[in-house]
């Protein structure tokens, strides 16, 4: 059983309604359904009936109300005890989208450790919804992503603040034959390795790169994987093309094992942004949060 679980039936039950809930929780109405049928599964009983308009409780599901509020509640201080105990060395969480995790933040360590005083840095990663989802929650100190007008939409909200700290792109990457050419991307259907549409690279892909290629070029998605990292080992083992934010291939771009795709193929530009809630969960948040823009600020007005 996941917390998640808990707080969208809590949703559920204060809304009255699967498309405000869902809404609320920021996942996709499917996504929610979903989540709230694992919740059933799990308790071996049905919470909605599904038979009335509009939503309506089970017996069952009326029964369990309480239930999953007094949950919800003691498993969020049991776990606010524990950091507690925990917190002799003062901490930053970081809220990481996890193709950022992996290819941004490494590189951005040194920067961050230099600006930290000494806290230590929790990385947290997962799908982007249940990462807005959490951090609007209060249970990061920042929400480390990429921007899009999605993204700012959800976060466009007077007690939260964003920073860019970075910028990247979504580029077509093929592996080479023999010859040094690209193996994928020539004449003929196109073998692709794709995000799927639901996920955050899959909007980017479906909108913005599909489109633009030629009309009459067929594609052929041999793979779909929601992870970036393993639609990377899917490329280099040539089981297709894919788009894949640059940071994450720039080394296999620099050693050859990779290259990136022609004009024919659309590029996306990419921003990668910092938020936080305005009310910082510590000193040390807030300290961070002063020095890094002091320290990006710097940055523009050098390079202007």
């Amino acid at each position: 059983m996941e917390l998640k679980w808990l707080d969208d039936y809590i949703a559920l039950i204060d809304l009255g309604s699967f498309s405000k809930a869902a809404e609320a929780r920021f996942v996709t109405q499917p996504a929610f359904s979903r989540r709230i049928r694992s919740l059933e599964d799990w308790l071996g009983v049905s919470l909605v009936d599904r038979k009335q308009y509009p939503t309506a409780l089970t017996p069952a599901g009326q029964a369990f109300a309480e239930q999953a509020r007094l949950l919800s509640g003691q498993i969020l201080a049991v776990r606010h005890q524990m950091q507690d105990i925990s917190a002799a060395r003062a901490q930053l969480v970081i809220i990481s989208q996890q193709a950022l995790a992996v290819s941004f933040f490494p590189s951005w360590m040194q920067t961050l450790e230099a600006l930290s005083g000494g806290a230590l840095l929790k990385v947290e990663t997962g799908h982007l919804s249940d990462n807005i989802q959490s951090f609007l929650a209060g249970e990061g100190d920042f929400l480390l992503c990429y921007c899009s007008a999605e993204i700012s939409a959800q976060l466009q909200r007077d007690d939260v603040e964003s920073l860019q700290v970075g910028v990247d792109q979504f580029i077509p990457v093929s592996t080479c034959n023999a010859q040094g050419q690209a193996r994928f991307g020539g004449d003929g259907p196109l073998k692709l390795v794709a995000h799927p549409a639901e996920s955050f690279f899959g909007q980017i892909l479906q909108r913005d790169c599909l489109p633009g290629l030629d009309a009459e070029r067929t594609v052929e998605v041999a793979c779909e994987n929601a992870l970036s990292e393993a639609l990377k080992a899917l490329v280099l083992e040539g089981y297709g093309m894919a788009w894949l934010p640059r940071s994450l291939v720039r080394r296999e771009l620099d050693s050859e094992e990779l290259q990136v795709l022609g004009e024919d193929f659309p590029k996306v530009d990419l921003a990668v942004s910092l938020y936080r809630l305005r009310q910082p969960r510590s000193q040390s948040a807030r300290q961070f949060w002063e020095y890094l823009q002091d320290m990006y600020n710097q940055n523009l007005s050098t390079s202007g």
